[in-house]
């Protein structure tokens, strides 16, 4: 058995399922709309930035909170936004799952 085979199968069937697909078909339709794209990205950049904020334990990243939520919230007012981040949401799901696999059978 080959690794590198394996791994490329792996690759394969993760572009080849329907978490994928459909999260890359709402993401081309969504990076066609500039004014949502950069919304999209804008909260997910303040997302991750209070996450980090978290980790460290800054107090700021509590302040964070509201408007993280409250962006979140006018995101999701969009139908075609709402669709992408459920699809963005459930094709993470199944890599922290592929990720969680790979590391319980390594030991990690």
């Amino acid at each position: 058995m080959n690794v590198y085979d394996q791994a490329h199968g792996l690759a394969k069937a993760i572009k080849e399922s329907e978490e994928f697909k459909q999260y890359d078909q709402l993401k081309k339709v969504i990076d066609q709309n500039e004014e949502l794209s950069a919304m999209i990205k804008d909260f997910q950049g303040k997302q991750f930035e209070m996450q980090a904020k978290q980790m460290m334990g800054d107090g700021s990243a509590e302040g964070m909170m509201q408007s993280v939520q409250d962006l979140y919230q006018i995101i999701m007012k969009d139908p075609m936004a709402a669709q992408y981040m459920q699809a963005e949401m459930r094709f993470s799901l199944m890599m922290n799952d592929v990720y969680k696999i790979l590391g319980e059978v390594m030991g990690i």
